[in-house]
């Protein structure tokens, strides 16, 4: 475990740790947030400390945020953002149909005890021809399987918090009509990319715009 330790403190962006704001995942997320928009909605599921949030209010959104309600400090945020609206992620979200232009959700739906029901509650609030742009990390991506080599499981080497381990496959049977992305590699110079993702990404961005 001292091994798994060391190695989430080194300075590569697998999605984790001191690149939560920077990681290559979440700034291709946020490319492709729609710019220029007047007078849009966006949603922040599971805001955390609020740093995406400011980011969609920073391009004109009209930004509401929420999150689960638990004890501060904790293991991701010594305190809660400002602008939170505490509300159970597990359960129906508090907003009428087709509410928002926008909804981001990162790093979310791997910790929620049923991912199938949080997308379609955002599939709900999103109005038509509205886009939503989730990330989750790709626990099956090469070094899942070399770690397994050494008697390491998910639970060892990613977030205690997760309860939900997703594979590629999993991900395009939840969003079949999603566009896809990943990154390679993690030091200096990364690329989006749009194939091998499965293998070589350390997490996914899904973005997914709703029929109008």
């Amino acid at each position: 475990m001292s091994f798994i330790k060391t190695f989430a403190k080194l300075p590569i962006d697998l999605g984790q740790g001191q690149f939560r704001h920077t990681t290559k995942a979440k700034l291709i997320a946020f490319d492709s947030v729609p710019k220029n928009t007047a007078d849009h909605t966006a949603l922040d599921v599971g805001c955390g400390d609020g740093y995406w949030s400011e980011k969609l209010k920073s391009i004109g959104y009209r930004t509401t945020s929420v999150d689960m309600n638990r004890p501060y400090p904790n293991i991701d945020w010594e305190t809660p953002y400002k602008d939170t609206i505490f509300t159970d992620l597990n359960k129906k979200l508090p907003f009428q149909d087709a509410s928002f232009d926008l909804v981001w959700c990162s790093e979310v739906i791997e910790h929620l005890e049923n991912p199938q029901a949080i997308i379609k509650e955002i599939e709900r609030v999103i109005k038509p021809g509205g886009k939503y742009i989730l990330t989750t990390p790709n626990s099956f991506f090469w070094l899942h399987y070399f770690l397994k080599l050494f008697g390491f499981s998910h639970k060892d080497w990613q977030n205690e918090g997760h309860k939900y381990f997703f594979h590629i496959d999993d991900i395009q049977s939840l969003f079949p009509k999603a566009s896809i992305y990943g990154y390679f590699p993690y030091l200096i110079l990364k690329f989006k990319i749009k194939h091998l993702i499965g293998l070589l990404s350390p997490n996914f961005v899904i973005v997914v715009e709703k029929a109008k």
